[in-house]
């Protein structure tokens, strides 16, 4: 057993994000088709990690659960801190069509699982566990749901509801950015946003009144401390509003809410001290370490044990959530551009997790162009909103299949 403390896990990411970006940057086949730079280094240490311990040379285990925490906190903050209010005016359609659209493809995501499970001849349950839970819900969810259903007695349940999130991790990020750069190529989509309330958050740029008064490393630590602040409230809220209710929220939830206070409460009264382009590169750096961190840290020898049948399961929903994005969520939020580039968005957290969806907006948009309501939408239906819905649908269907 080779086992890395975190200073050495932080490292290592770092490493094998920057190897993503070298082998991108001379990869003309994986830029055309916009895959995340940290995806492509964390699969190869993942499966470097699987190849040495399928044959018993070495077992590696990292200490990551602190440092991604950290990152993941520190990303969805600085989305809370670039997200003025001006913007729900707009998105507030999109974002009830959106948040409508993802109850859908949780209801068919489950109607697939336990349909399936029947023609493959195994338990409705267990095909339950690559349904919604795993494929919309991610890791976190896989764990609770898998729980429930073992306790109803499917032993396997938790450890196949994790390896399909884990599979679904896998191709949330590698099929977002193929299928959005389909939809702008096949449609001649272009960014267009002429509406000025759009301006501050889709052309960020440096705050020129900071600058003006303070030194460059004076700003950053500002712009840190306004960060850091942002996180430890956010978390003490999340953490409170559990006890108090029994309601569990992603822990980023609660950052990235007093995130928005902060910034627009700036933007209200004039304190002017969030210079948004600091902010942008402090998420762009935080997102690609976490999810670095995220993608090398599965383990995909999990996915040996997964049954054949699950495996099917999983793949058809790809498929089925490529042609829902397709042809029924892209057509349905305007088939513009705004629309594909929330595909992205969709397809990331329908099959993986939110980071993933982000990572998948990062990568078109600065590609394409900006769209400002892709991030309004898919950080906030992703991160909180689709949990509400989420309960209600999965654990109806458990006790329908019970």
């Amino acid at each position: 057993m080779l086992e890395l403390d975190a200073i050495t896990t932080l490292c290592l990411a770092c490493i094998l994000y920057l190897i993503g970006q070298t082998i991108i940057n001379h990869v003309s086949f994986l830029r055309r088709i916009c895959i995340p730079a940290p995806v492509i280094g964390g699969l190869i240490f993942a499966i470097l990690v699987a190849i040495l311990d399928s044959f018993n040379i070495v077992k590696i285990k990292l200490d990551s659960s602190f440092i991604q925490n950290f990152f993941m906190l520190a990303f969805f903050t600085t989305i809370g801190l670039g997200a003025s209010l001006k913007l729900f005016k707009v998105g507030g359609k999109v974002m009830l069509l959106y948040f409508m659209f993802c109850g859908i493809m949780a209801f068919c995501q489950n109607v697939i699982g336990v349909s399936l499970a029947k023609v493959l001849n195994i338990k409705p349950l267990l095909g339950l566990t690559a349904g919604s839970m795993s494929m919309e819900g991610g890791h976190g969810n896989a764990a609770a749901y898998g729980k429930t259903i073992q306790d109803m007695g499917i032993d396997s349940a938790v450890t196949a509801a994790l390896a399909a999130a884990t599979l679904g991790l896998v191709f949330g990020g590698l099929i977002g950015g193929p299928v959005v750069k389909f939809l702008i190529k096949r449609y001649n989509l272009k960014p267009e946003h002429s509406d000025d309330s759009f301006k501050n958050y889709g052309e960020v740029e440096y705050n020129q009144a900071l600058h003006e008064k303070y030194k460059p490393t004076q700003i950053f630590f500002i712009q840190f401390t306004i960060l850091v602040f942002c996180m430890a409230l956010g978390t003490y809220i999340g953490n409170t509003f559990t006890d108090l209710t029994n309601v569990n929220i992603p822990m980023y939830v609660g950052s990235m809410f007093v995130a928005v206070f902060v910034r627009n409460i700036s933007e209200a009264f004039g304190f002017n001290i969030v210079d948004l382009k600091i902010n942008e590169e402090i998420g762009d750096i935080s997102l690609g370490i976490f999810l670095s961190l995220a993608l090398m840290s599965i383990q995909l020898t999990e996915i040996y044990s997964l049954a054949l049948p699950l495996i099917i399961i999983v793949l058809v929903q790809v498929v089925f959530m490529i042609l829902f994005s397709i042809f029924i969520l892209f057509r349905g939020l305007g088939k513009d551009y705004d629309a594909a580039v929330m595909v992205g968005g969709f397809i990331g957290h329908g099959l993986g997790a939110t980071p993933n969806a982000m990572a998948n907006l990062d990568v078109i948009t600065k590609k394409y162009g900006n769209s400002p309501k892709a991030y309004l939408v898919v950080p906030i239906v992703g991160a909180f909103l689709i949990d509400l819905i989420g309960v209600i649908i999965v654990m109806g269907f458990i006790q329908f299949f019970q």
